[in-house]
């Protein structure tokens, strides 16, 4: 007997003739996050066959778990086809489902030359189970589990259950994108959901020193590296771009009302430069139409008209408890409510332009050389990769967040 973890695909099979590049692509996402040199691997029928050679599977499932791309997995035990090695392996897999449940057997005979039919199969299997296991009882229509019997050419397989993937599709498989990332809730689940659609997502926090404290930037680091493990070798690019000098001269010439709405502006219009640099398709960010007084259509609207690169909102239509679900269930949530503002919240005024238009927020604009300002935070941005294993601390001593992004640069 042999254990080995059996791996469902998502949707990569209605890639049609683009199929290939990406079940390859997932299983490159896969070897990239699996150290363990005893793992190999065996590719079959659209499925991938992690023969786990003395590795632990409870060592390796949660690795999976953060592999966009896959639909299901099972830890399944392969055994030569020989009857009684299927009973028993099938008796060893019973043995791990709760007493009083109600199981089925399946069989599915790949090899056609067996000598069984799959119904006998599963009969014979069946029997011997509830004859050496006491507790279990069979159900042929609504059972609890399911036992399942894979007889192929080579080996026969066993397993009970599948634990769900993330599916989506491999991260790399469509593209990339900038994904804008403030310290609140909702950005670094956009960013998440982004990433589990197989975008290539590199990251964008503008941080405000010293309107902002540099536990605010420290913020934004952590939440990358809890969207690194995601991410293709669980590392992520995060672009640290200093808008402080934007931020006051924003607050000094544009009235109250119209300062969310100028400084999203400015944000997609440095995404967009960037973007251009390595042609990079899509921005990402995390509003929500109406959960805030600036998320409104019209604001949206006034934003978008500052650039032609598509700005992409998953989070667009979901409610804040299922957005605050999604933070909870990929670690961020504890981070996003530490009680350090970014420029995004710091500054919001008592009254928000909820119906903004673009002929004021131009006429504003047109107040201050912003063309110069965005150039020179480009030139002056520090790009961090970051890990799942980072350790990296901006809040040193007395050190400014650029001073601070300085020391740790390698």
């Amino acid at each position: 007997m042999q254990d080995a973890i059996l791996i469902r695909y998502a949707d990569l099979s209605l890639k049609g003739k683009n199929k290939k590049r990406f079940v390859d692509l997932a299983n490159q996402r896969i070897k990239e996050k699996i150290s363990d040199t005893r793992v190999t691997y065996a590719h079959r029928h659209d499925r991938l066959y992690l023969n786990l050679n003395g590795a632990e599977s409870s060592a390796i499932i949660p690795i999976l778990k953060t592999v966009p791309g896959l639909l299901s997995f099972s830890i399944i035990t392969s055994v030569d086809k020989d009857l009684k090695n299927i009973q028993e392996a099938a008796l060893n897999r019973a043995k791990t489902i709760p007493l009083n449940k109600t199981i089925k057997v399946d069989t599915k005979r790949a090899d056609k030359t067996y000598p069984l039919t799959s119904l006998e199969v599963s009969q014979a299997v069946a029997n011997y189970i509830f004859k050496h296991h006491e507790g279990l009882t069979a159900d042929m229509h609504h059972p609890d589990e399911m036992l399942n019997i894979e007889i192929r050419k080579d080996r026969a397989f066993v397993y009970v259950g599948k634990i769900q993937g993330l599916e989506g599709f491999p991260v790399g498989s469509m593209g990339k994108g900038i994904a804008l990332l403030s310290g609140g809730i909702d950005s670094p689940v956009a960013a998440y959901l982004a990433i589990k659609k197989g975008v290539d997502v590199e990251l964008m926090h503008f941080e405000s020193s010293p309107l902002t404290s540099i536990e605010a930037a420290q913020k934004a680091v952590d939440l990358a590296k809890k969207l690194a493990v995601y991410h293709k070798h669980n590392r992520i690019v995060l672009h640290m771009m200093p808008f402080g000098k934007l931020h006051e001269t924003i607050m000094t010439y544009v009235p109250k009302p119209y300062h969310i709405t100028i400084m999203r502006r400015m944000m997609v219009r440095v995404a967009e430069r960037f973007a251009n640099l390595d042609h990079t398709p899509i921005i990402i960010n995390g509003e929500s139409i109406g959960q805030v007084a600036s998320q409104t259509l019209e604001s949206m609207k006034v934003t978008d008209k500052v650039v032609d690169l598509p700005i992409i909102r998953p989070l667009a239509m979901l409610e804040k408890r299922e957005i605050i679900a999604i933070a909870k269930a990929i670690d961020t949530y504890k981070i996003s409510i530490k009680p350090f503002e970014d420029c995004c919240t710091l500054y919001v005024p008592s009254q928000v332009a909820t119906n903004p238009r673009d002929f004021y927020a131009n006429r504003y604009e047109y107040l201050f050389d912003y063309d110069t300002l965005l150039d020179d935070m480009i030139q002056a941005k520090k790009t961090l990769e970051i890990s799942t294993d980072d350790t990296l601390d901006l809040t040193m001593e007395g050190l400014s967040v650029q001073e601070a992004l300085k020391k740790v640069m390698p």
